[in-house]
């Protein structure tokens, strides 16, 4: 009951939105009239995934606090992007309904707009299709349901019928009015969670003690792959501070990468769009100290001896999730049965090895409580190629669904529930938008730019309704067929680097620059995104084609060397040599290598073939500017005024969005920044820290204070939510439709 009735009435308003959806603006845009906080809260629903949580989980349980301390440095550059603006404001200026729209008036060429369409959207789809896939496992291992069911004397594997039954349920809410059913259920699903995020966070600080259970484990570390210490992280590997540095550079190049198909066009001004991405600094609340702790509980639970046994508070062994978890995942990745049950067989010798010493050892990412499982099964197995293969996926599984096998064996009755609905809910809210961002994408930049007269409204709403079950049954298809071998959070870095890869330089520099043009433009996407598809390409086949090959020929060794020398100068953050299982070079390093790429591709190719483009005509602005728009003189710098300048404020902010831009910047800059960080650093320069000091940091930087920040955040968008999503509906009602206002540039549109 606690799944079923709220999700009963999600759907009732999602059906009752289609009355509102008369145009294609309406459908792809919620008509451009909706708030910030409607905006913002959906937007956390539809960004906060199941996916989100799993490879948050699994990427903390690699790295602990230490290296998110380093992530501050993230952090002002978002909070200016949003204060400021960046893309988003002149995006929203160009009115553009997607972004191939916007590549065609910027470059001039269908052609470009076509084919950058079908990369972003096979990239987008590939990448978000594995959502599904990753949540029904994440439900089958949480709510312990075989992998095969018997219906009508068929036996049928549960995976597909849970991804089939996924996917009709995000069609449910796509199908009525598209953008306005997804932006209202999107925002009544962030109002249900809030209270969810409370109760979770609330349980888990009262049922583990951070200096009996948490900090203890987080010390208990080898020397240069600490948990707690910022300054003793060099042996890190994968999700390291090189990994920081390149999600900061691709977080400005890429800025407008997706933009066109989301919310982004979806605002009352562009002033509301650009205050709605100020507001996500406050708009999470509790849910990622949620993931936080989530990951925490796992790493504590699954190597603290105080678990070890199952005669603790929660009567059950962390040994026993292990043999459980293994067991289950062995039975879907090996179908030879007696090759299965010798491999079970080994794993529950394990136990018998262990020891009170094994267990307070210091961990290390090489040698820790799961290694003598991976020893066993990857030993077993043999090595061949399949064997490889067989063990990269059991590896996989078994990170990536260890969140579910623990807490589904802690959490009390009742709980259980709330979990339950939170996940569901965060999966259709992601599923949903993902499937419509990818059908839009193909209905206005692939198949819309085929007509040559414009297109009448009733056509053009069908054809983007059944574009978006194509789209939902291409992810069927591939979450039955890819198998994830990596890292979540790595896959879909190299997944999306096939389109993030070249795509920077072409959005950011076509709506900043006017030397930018076409034939810089296919630079910076033969070079940035095809970088990126050729590394994609090498780790999907690696185990299993490529390395055997290169070891038949005795290409190995010369190789190993090569890689060590190009990658020595970079030592410890970038270590490259050869491994049998997976390609030497990660996705970070293929994305960082892409990016650079694409940019030098962009200007060069830009000035060799130079010619200025008009952009004033391309934001409206200027001579080009609407005769009802109140065009503002620029405001002069001055001494009194540059500090609001610096933060973005303008004529248009009023004193509540004044005070909003204020408070992002002191909470952001002031305190993450400037004391959290900086003067910490400096601190540790002149007199390192002991440990006991790292341990109160962390209690209070990431329990305390955003547990405070999250009551404030919590009450303050449940009512700004509210207000807008009531708002909506009125203004909804009262809008007037303009039936050429579809995404469509015919010949009379260039002149």
């Amino acid at each position: 009951m606690i799944v079923i009735i709220p999700m009963v009435l999600l759907i009732g308003v999602a059906i009752y939105s289609r009355k509102y959806a008369r145009g294609v603006v309406d459908f792809l845009a919620a008509g451009r009239i909706a708030g910030r906080y409607v905006i913002s809260v959906g937007d956390m629903t539809a960004g906060l995934s199941v996916i989100t949580l799993v490879a948050g989980a699994e990427q903390y349980y690699q790295t602990g606090f230490a290296v998110s301390f380093w992530s501050a440095i993230t952090a002002p550059v978002g909070v200016f992007m949003a204060l400021t603006g960046y893309c988003v404001y002149r995006w929203r200026q160009t009115r553009c309904l997607s972004f191939g729209q916007f590549l065609e008036l910027r470059y001039g060429s269908k052609f470009f707009r076509i084919f950058c369409a079908v990369l972003r959207t096979i990239a987008e789809m590939v990448t978000n299709a594995i959502g599904p896939a990753i949540a029904t496992n994440f439900f089958i291992y949480y709510l312990g349901l075989p992998h095969h069911i018997m219906i009508c004397g068929i036996n049928l594997p549960c995976y597909l019928i849970i991804v089939t039954l996924c996917l009709c349920l995000a069609m449910v809410f796509i199908w009525p009015s598209g953008r306005i059913s997804l932006l209202i259920t999107d925002c009544f699903q962030g109002l249900l969670s809030y209270p969810i995020f409370v109760i979770i966070v609330g349980y888990i600080i009262l049922n583990f003690s951070w200096n009996n259970d948490i900090a203890p484990v987080m010390w208990n570390r080898v020397e240069g792959q600490s948990f707690m210490n910022p300054y003793d992280i060099k042996q890190l590997r994968d999700f390291n501070i090189f990994a920081l540095i390149v999600t900061l550079l691709g977080s400005v190049l890429n800025r407008a990468g997706w933009i066109g198909n989301d919310t982004s066009g979806t605002g009352r001004t562009p002033h509301e769009q650009k205050m709605a991405n100020v507001l996500g600094s406050w708009k999470n609340g509790f849910s990622y100290m949620m993931i936080l702790l989530l990951a925490i509980v796992v790493i504590v639970f699954m190597t603290s001896p105080h678990f070890a046994n199952p005669d603790n508070r929660f009567k059950v062994s962390n040994t026993q999730i292990r043999q459980e978890l293994s067991a289950k995942i062995l039975d879907e990745v090996i179908s030879d049965n007696s090759v299965k049950a010798k491999v079970i067989d080994e794993i529950h010798k394990i136990p018998q090895t262990l020891t009170s010493e094994t267990w307070e050892a210091p961990v290390s990412q090489k040698n820790n409580p799961d290694t003598p499982y991976f020893a066993a099964v990857r030993n077993t197995l043999g090595d061949t190629p399949e064997a490889r293969y067989q063990f990269q996926k059991y590896r996989s599984l078994y990170q990536q669904m260890m969140m579910p096998a623990v807490v589904s064996r802690i959490f009390p009755v009742g709980m259980l529930g709330l979990f339950c609905l939170l996940m569901i809910m965060l999966l259709i809210s992601t599923d949903d938008s993902r499937i419509f961002n990818a059908s839009s994408t193909l209905m206005q930049d692939v198949i819309l730019p085929l007509f040559k007269g414009r297109l009448p409204q009733e056509l053009h709403l069908l054809l983007l309704r059944l574009t978006s079950v194509g789209v939902a049954v291409f992810f069927l298809i591939v979450s039955l067929f890819f198998a994830q071998l990596d890292y979540i959070n790595m896959f879909t870095t190299i997944m999306c680097a096939v389109w993030l890869g070249g795509a920077g330089p072409i959005m950011v520099f076509g709506l900043y620059s006017r030397f930018g043009n076409l034939t810089g433009a296919w630079c910076a996407i033969i070079l940035g995104s095809g970088t990126s598809l050729l590394g994609l390409i090498f780790q999907r086949n690696w185990a299993k084609n490529i390395y055997p090959i290169l070891e038949q020929n005795g290409m190995v060794e010369p190789l190993n060397s090569f890689l060590e020398t190009v990658s020595s100068p970079f030592n410890p953050w970038i270590e490259w040599s050869m491994d049998p299982v997976k390609f030497p070079i990660n996705s970070f390093e293929i994305y960082f290598i892409s990016m650079i790429l694409s940019v030098g591709g962009y200007i060069v190719g830009s000035y060799l073939t130079y010619k200025p483009f008009n952009l004033d005509k391309l934001l409206h602005r200027g001579a080009y500017a609407d005769p009802d728009d109140a065009v503002q003189p620029p405001e002069p710098w001055t001494i009194r005024n540059i500090f609001s300048k610096l933060i973005g404020i303008t004529k248009e902010y009023t004193l509540g969005d004044k005070i909003i831009a204020y408070s992002v910047f002191g909470y952001s800059i002031v305190y993450q920044i400037g004391i959290v960080f900086i003067m910490i650093v400096i601190w540790n320069v002149i007199s390192p820290w002991p440990h006991e000091w790292w341990t109160v940091k962390f209690y209070i930087t990431s329990l305390i204070i955003p547990a405070i920040v999250g009551i404030i955040s919590t009450v303050w968008f449940l009512i700004g939510g509210i207000h807008d999503a009531r708002r909506l509906f009125i203004d909804l009602e009262k809008r007037v439709e303009d039936p050429n206002d579809n995404g469509q540039i015919l010949s009379s549109d260039r002149k």
